[in-house]
């Protein structure tokens, strides 16, 4: 499998936990020249911009601990420029969906997970 497609898989099982959990899917993939943001939920009236990380194991650390930060300031930026078309400053806030394969599947979400100004 190439490392696209388990990307998207990874993102694919991210929304689809953060829908069971209540949230609403606003868009995927969503990409500008500042950078991407995998998903953009609607938790209540909070815009959510989900970074989805994934490691096979976490032999050499977490994948939430690969959300650096530089990750951060590109999806800062990315999300700026999102409010920008869209209008409107909601509350927002940035959630990261750690997801690890092995010994068996794992899925950490946390909730704020950086602070920002946008």
């Amino acid at each position: 499998m190439t490392t696209r497609a388990t990307g998207g898989r990874a993102e694919q099982q991210a929304r689809n936990f953060l829908i069971r959990q209540g949230l609403k899917p606003v868009t995927e993939n969503w990409h500008c020249r500042q950078g991407e943001i995998d998903l953009i939920m609607l938790d209540c009236k909070t815009l959510v911009f989900v970074e989805v990380r994934f490691r096979r194991n976490s032999d050499y650390g977490t994948p939430a601990a690969t959300v650096g930060h530089t990750k951060q300031r590109r999806l800062i930026r990315a999300a700026q420029r999102y409010l920008q078309q869209l209008g409107r400053k909601p509350p927002c806030r940035f959630d990261v969906v750690a997801i690890t394969a092995e010994p068996e599947l794992q899925v950490e979400w946390i909730r704020n997970a950086f602070d920002a100004v946008v």
